[in-house]
């Protein structure tokens, strides 16, 4: 069996006037993340982690920035994407692992909803997606509110 590892890191500026998208559910927070798409930081990471364990590049390969096609697009579209490209390398997906790190809000009460829809877009099951949060401990541009990072390690089989 042909199994590969893929780790995925993004980051976003955090802005008042911004929704704030973290694993494909839109949560109520003072300030959203600011970026070309929805900006959710999680799935960018996600996405990466797939594309990086396939041999497929990055997600700025595959929708960049520039393309007026991508603005404003929601990223649970990208990673059905992703995925596709995944599975047309001959890849399924083992398990997703992320951690989130953000101040404020609080992303525990919304980690149930994320795993759901993170799980049935990847066509996995839920106890195979493992998200976690944590905060900057106020150090820091995520300590300060000002920005908020997601991690990802994959892993995909043949």
């Amino acid at each position: 069996m042909n199994i590969r590892i893929g780790f995925g890191f993004d980051v976003h500026q955090l802005s008042h006037g911004y929704p704030l998208f973290l694993g494909g559910v839109k949560l109520d927070a003072e300030k959203g993340s600011v970026g070309h798409s929805d900006a959710d930081v999680l799935i960018h990471a996600i996405c990466d982690a797939l594309l990086g364990a396939a041999a497929l590049r990055d997600i700025g390969f595959h929708f960049p920035n520039t393309d007026p096609r991508y603005k404003g697009i929601d990223s649970k579209l990208l990673l059905k994407e992703v995925v596709v490209k995944i599975a047309s390398a001959g890849y399924k997906i083992s398990n997703i692992d992320s951690t989130i790190c953000l101040e404020q809000p609080k992303v525990n009460p919304h980690i149930h909803a994320m795993v759901q829809v993170l799980a049935t877009i990847c066509g996995i099951d839920e106890d195979a997606v493992s998200i976690k949060a944590t905060t900057n401990e106020k150090l820091g541009y995520i300590g300060r509110g000002e920005g908020l990072a997601a991690y990802a390690s994959v892993l995909l089989y043949k």
